[in-house]
């Protein structure tokens, strides 16, 4: 009898060290994926979304090869976010003509909010909706604004996080016009 509960013992516990491997296992796994930070130099992470009051999608590498391209993470309930809306939108057709993209990624919850601020503020470049927070994840966003300067090749040049103003977005905008 002393045998059996023996066995039972030993049995139980190579099940809770298999068990407590894999969460071992998970939580390392997770938190390596977690600290995954792009940085100045490395290819911009590929990614899909749909615009905002178009029937459109926009992928990062297909639709704006050979094109600069400014990704800006942002949601209607940041101040500062909405702050710096009005430059680019005064920026985006000199610098459309140029080869160089506004594209704005909003991280609000329902595009019913995003459409009415766009109408509210008449901004006409591209706003894309991460609704599920995926593109936030993978460009490992943490404060808002946040904004990726990217370049023609899809190597990143600029990371900025914070408020951009008139004269340092038109600046980092310049750093990314294709060579003609």
């Amino acid at each position: 009898m002393a045998n059996k509960k023996q066995k039972r013992l030993i049995f139980r516990t190579i099940v809770l060290l298999i068990l407590l491997g894999a969460v071992v296992f998970a939580l390392v796994t997770n938190l390596n994926n977690d600290n995954e930070v792009l940085e100045e130099g490395q290819l911009a992470k590929n990614f899909e979304l749909a615009q905002i009051g178009a029937n459109n999608t926009f992928n990062l590498h297909d639709d704006f090869k050979g094109k600069g391209v400014m990704l800006n993470f942002w949601a209607t309930y940041c101040e500062p976010c909405k702050d710096e809306m009005p430059y680019m939108e005064q920026l985006y057709p000199k610098f459309k003509e140029k080869g160089v993209e506004i594209l704005a990624v909003s991280l609000d919850s329902t595009t019913l909010v995003i459409e009415n601020f766009m109408k509210k503020n008449n901004l006409t470049f591209p706003i894309v909706h991460d609704k599920r927070g995926e593109v936030m994840d993978a460009y490992n966003i943490v404060p808002i604004p946040t904004t990726y300067f990217i370049h023609p090749d899809g190597t990143i040049a600029r990371i900025v996080e914070g408020p951009l103003t008139l004269s340092n977005l038109e600046s980092y905008l310049n750093e990314i016009v294709p060579d003609s």
